[in-house]
């Protein structure tokens, strides 16, 4: 299991690497780069210069810029040409690439283009968001929906497969944002009852609180949005495990099972369970990095969580490309990594699989 896990990990290295250079590519073909966003904004808004582009900065990143750009018409070609210098544009793709791998491996990410402050600190200061949304979403769907699913798969067909099946499914249907903005109405605003808070991760004076008193201020400021997150996640999973399970239980090991009198309990439980639950845990990697990254984006508008999310789609939208790569890494590293953990708890699921027989 270590040579495996081993091996796992200096691979990560390289798909790291081959994600990057991939993202910087598509990059270098992007039109309207943080360049072209400055020149458009000093010929229609009365925006300092020296607020965009002064300053000391340390931007060794990431993507290239052709060298003419629009809006630069008239404008003094050494202005150009120092803007390039600021952004680090003056500098071929590859030699930025290499460049920013070699900061990457140091977790260094330079500094921001617009917003005057360190990526590492404004990850730093996202993060903690991030994974309170996907974490508790993560662990709420899967205490849920795993059981709901084998209940569901042994009750095939039954009165309440089909009415779970009905609600799980309504919940599908309904769009995370359209709940929340419901669940506002109803018990976050004064329409009807003002029962939640509506926007934020702690109160204001959260550090004034005693320990139990900001846990408490942290699970009610969190209630509405992991709900709404939540009740869209039920369907895929529950649905996979019962799939699973009546697969599993159709086979001629669980018939043998039974044929020797072992109870029902003991079949699902100590037969099925093991080989069912692979695949569910296959997709639990996947399953956190989209509510990490991008199932969350709405919520956070709608709640004013300011996370990895919304600070991602915005540095897209303006092109702040030393924070669209930073979040890009970042959530590669993180997804690579609860890979490899997956496969760890598969040993622990199943221990017949054993990945000490793995040839590279």
């Amino acid at each position: 299991m270590i040579p495996y896990i081993i091996r796992r990990l200096l691979l990560i290295l390289p798909t790291l690497l081959g994600i990057m250079l991939i993202n910087f590519v598509v990059l270098q073909f992007a039109p309207g780069g943080p360049i072209e966003q400055i020149l458009a904004e000093l010929k229609g808004t009365n925006i300092s210069v020296s607020q965009r582009v002064g300053g000391s900065g340390d931007f060794s990143d990431p993507t290239g810029e052709d060298m003419l750009y629009r809006g630069a018409e008239n404008l003094d070609p050494e202005f150009i040409a120092e803007l390039e210098i600021q952004f680090g544009f003056d500098k071929p793709p590859q030699e930025r690439f290499l460049l920013m791998v070699g900061n990457y491996l140091t977790f260094d990410f330079g500094q921001s283009y617009f917003r005057d402050r360190k990526v590492i600190d404004m990850i730093a200061d996202k993060l903690p968001v991030s994974i309170t949304l996907g974490f508790w979403t993560t662990i709420i769907i899967y205490l849920i929906s795993i059981p709901l699913g084998i209940r569901k798969a042994i009750k095939d067909g039954s009165k309440f497969d089909f009415w779970t099946s009905s609600i799980i499914f309504i919940g599908y249907a309904i769009p995370s944002f359209v709940l929340s903005i419901v669940m506002i109405v109803l018990f976050a605003g004064d329409s009807f009852w003002n029962i939640f808070p509506l926007r934020g991760l702690v109160s204001d004076d959260w550090q004034n609180m005693s320990w139990y008193q900001q846990i408490l201020d942290y699970l009610w400021h969190i209630a509405v949005p992991i709900f709404a997150l939540v009740s869209g996640g039920f369907a895929w999973l529950t649905m996979l495990t019962k799939n699973s399970f009546i697969d599993q239980l159709s086979q001629h090991y669980v018939l043998t099972a039974r044929a020797k009198g072992l109870s029902e309990k003991r079949v699902i439980y100590g037969h099925v369970f093991r080989n069912a639950m692979l695949i569910v845990i296959s997709g639990m990697p996947s399953a956190l990095i989209g509510i990490l990254f991008t199932g969350v984006l709405m919520i956070e508008l709608i709640f004013s969580l300011d996370g990895l999310g919304l600070m991602g789609f915005e540095a897209a939208v303006s092109r702040d490309y030393p924070v669209v790569f930073a979040t890009l890494y970042i959530s590669s590293l993180i997804g690579l990594s609860l890979r490899l953990i997956s496969d760890i708890i598969y040993t622990f699921v199943d221990p017949r699989i054993h990945f000490g027989s793995y040839n590279a």
